[in-house]
């Protein structure tokens, strides 16, 4: 049974993979002379245009990774007029295409409306070589990063279509994950997802649910470090009616729910270690009763589990039971933070703006080269979930048609941003709230209930705050 997720190959530059291809507009010889002696041995496969009419036509029966075009040709070699114009045109061909624009007569009114038609840098003659090198090779990994946004985007689609969840994952870092998946997702094996916060746990639960021959029946998922602990053997085992003083009515447990298909225990490390022995004969027999009940079930319920901790710490530390820990990782899946997994980061913010932007019913084309280039620095401690946020609101918040960097909102003071932290007289309650959090958990090595007496919070309410501040 083929995985039904995104395979594609781990992320390179084009030039990893091929030669890639340039177009160099400008109507003096030496100059394409010289650019093609610097650009070949570095690379680069470069074909030559001498006037926007070559340039055009190029367009049409050739691919190109990037264009480099002069902005004075022979009509008006100083307005740079000529060449603007043949800016729009090439953006009006191919609103992708990464143009890197040069002349000799640079001036800063050129170059901003250089920029505003769409080009992706400016250039001055003589131009330095490192810089120019430094300026195509991002721009073609940029380019080549947003096409395969839009070839997973429609992959995607398809799976989307056959009710299938989506898993997008291209970086080296992401391979061995992929791989496992597809080994064990047609077993019955009880399955740990490990990984911080925001990495995509439950996504991985679904893809491995989906893959398995309990598709067909119901994936049942439990966030088990929300639940208190005095309904904890309510809610997964039920309970018969009269069993306590709120019993009113008869109530099916997760277990029983998810008879035939899949159990998904998220916070796996939460659970009170009392209850852990509860947990553990079912797994190992099968067997259970309802809360108030003599009488015994059995359910066949594949289990899949969660945590962001460290659950050998944990059983070092006599909080989590080893046996237990056996039950749960048959197969152990470790998820890579998304600092480890950048090549990521374009495809799947091309796929949550092209799911919010449908949501919120706005005409957002894409993220310019700064927006990516700022997203591609950050070091997203809140993960895929704090992406998902980000983009979320960068659509709501967009002043065009493109996805600027001001609009990601991913300011200095936040942790992991860089440069120097805003003062608190300075930053909202939220930010600090945050801040607060997350410092929390560090210290608790992600131990969800000691985060929360430290901070004086229930479970409950620390959940709803980290889910709030996409943590």
């Amino acid at each position: 049974m083929a995985i039904p997720i995104q395979l594609e190959g781990a992320a390179a530059s084009p030039a990893a993979r091929r030669k890639p291809c340039l177009l160099v507009a400008d109507d003096q010889a030496h100059i394409l002379d010289a650019l093609e002696l610097l650009l070949e041995p570095e690379g680069f496969r470069m074909e030559r245009a001498h006037s926007p009419y070559m340039v055009i036509e190029a367009l049409k029966s050739g691919s190109y990774d990037a264009l480099l075009i002069d902005l004075n040709y022979t009509r008006d070699t100083t307005s740079g007029k000529e060449g603007l114009d043949l800016l729009s045109q090439v953006k009006a061909y191919d609103s992708q295409m990464p143009v890197i624009v040069m002349t000799a007569w640079a001036n800063v009114e050129v170059a901003v409306e250089a920029m505003r038609r769409g080009a992706q840098d400016f250039i001055q003659k003589p131009w330095d070589n490192a810089r120019l090198l430094t300026i195509l090779r991002t721009q073609m990994d940029l380019h080549d990063a947003v096409r395969r946004a839009q070839r997973l985007e429609a992959e995607n689609r398809l799976l989307r279509a056959q009710g299938l969840p989506e898993m997008i994952a291209t970086a080296p870092s992401m391979q061995n994950v992929l791989a496992t998946m597809a080994r064990i997702g047609p077993s019955d094996a009880n399955v740990l997802i490990t990984g911080e916060h925001g990495t995509g746990k439950e996504v991985v639960a679904q893809s491995l649910h989906a893959l398995s021959a309990r598709a067909s029946r119901s994936l049942v998922a439990v966030n088990t470090g929300a639940l208190p602990e005095g309904t904890f053997e309510s809610e997964l085992f039920g309970h018969v009616k009269g069993a306590f003083t709120d019993a009113r009515t008869e109530r099916i447990g997760r277990f029983e729910l998810a008879d035939g298909g899949t159990l998904f225990l998220d916070e796996i490390a939460n659970v009170p270690l009392r209850q852990q022995a509860k947990l553990l004969r079912v797994l190992e027999t099968g067997e259970m009763e309802r809360v108030g009940s003599s009488k015994t079930r059995r359910v066949d319920a594949r289990v899949l589990s969660a945590t962001n901790a460290d659950l050998r710490v944990e059983v070092d530390a006599g909080r989590f039971r080893g046996d237990l820990l056996f039950r749960l990782n048959t197969v152990e899946i470790h998820i890579p933070p998304l600092r480890e997994r950048r090549e990521d980061i374009p495809p799947l913010a091309a796929h949550f703006l092209n799911r919010y932007g449908q949501r919120y019913r706005k005409q957002i084309a894409g993220l310019d080269p700064g927006a990516i280039q700022a997203m591609l620095q950050y070091s997203w401690p809140g993960n895929v979930r704090e992406l998902d946020h980000t983009i979320e609101r960068a659509v709501l918040m967009a002043r065009s048609t493109q996805i600027e960097t001001v609009d990601l909102g991913l300011s200095q003071s936040r942790p992991g941003g860089g440069g120097s932290a805003q003062g608190l007289e300075e930053m909202s309650l939220e930010a600090v709230e945050s801040i607060l959090i997350r410092k929390a958990l560090s210290r608790s090595n992600g131990n969800v209930s000691q985060a929360a007496d430290a901070l004086g919070l229930s479970r409950g309410a620390l959940y709803r705050r980290m889910e709030k501040y996409g943590i």
